[in-house]
């Protein structure tokens, strides 16, 4: 049985890893950070997966409710109340792309990262997940613990706020 666990687990963790990691580096300073926070994310979710007595239905939006419980308190004990995203990372621009179109995108990314950390928290979530991870609106829902149609509409909110704030800059 343990090693049949242990599959499952890893199965998991290949499927999610990178994902999990995405999220969380998007929401703190530092790859280190993200590594840290991430290797804590799949340590509870693996504590978890272990207890016999918990049901976990939807491994992903399990792992995505640690992470983001994860990231508030690694600002907690930082002694900060607000989430910002991170500078652009080595993996946020195609290595084929030539420096002038790389200059651009990367403008680009740094007016919409400084946009997204301006929203409300659930509503950079619910775009990092709908558009940077593909999670479709019923997972998210299901991870938020709301109705699919609240989550449409907070999601259409939360763009029409990002729109407006980078009209801004």
């Amino acid at each position: 049985m343990t090693d049949s666990l242990n599959e499952q687990f890893g199965r998991i963790y290949d499927q999610y890893i990178d994902k999990i990691y995405r999220f969380v580096y998007l929401k703190v300073n530092s790859q280190e950070v993200a590594e840290d926070v991430t290797s804590k994310v799949f340590t509870k979710g693996w504590e978890a997966f272990q207890n016999p007595g918990s049901e976990i239905k939807n491994p992903g939006a399990f792992l995505y409710q640690i992470a983001r419980n994860a990231v508030v308190d690694y600002y907690r004990e930082k002694g900060r109340t607000k989430v910002v995203l991170a500078d652009n990372g080595p993996e946020m621009v195609d290595p084929g792309t030539n420096a002038q179109d790389k200059a651009i995108l990367s403008a680009d990314i740094g007016i919409v990262k400084k946009a997204i950390a301006k929203l409300k928290k659930e509503h950079q979530d619910i775009i990092i997940w709908h558009y940077l991870e593909d999670m479709p609106i019923a997972n998210i829902a299901e991870l938020l613990g709301k109705p699919a149609g609240t989550v449409r509409v907070m999601l259409h909110r939360g763009l029409n706020d990002l729109k407006d704030m980078i009209k801004e800059a």
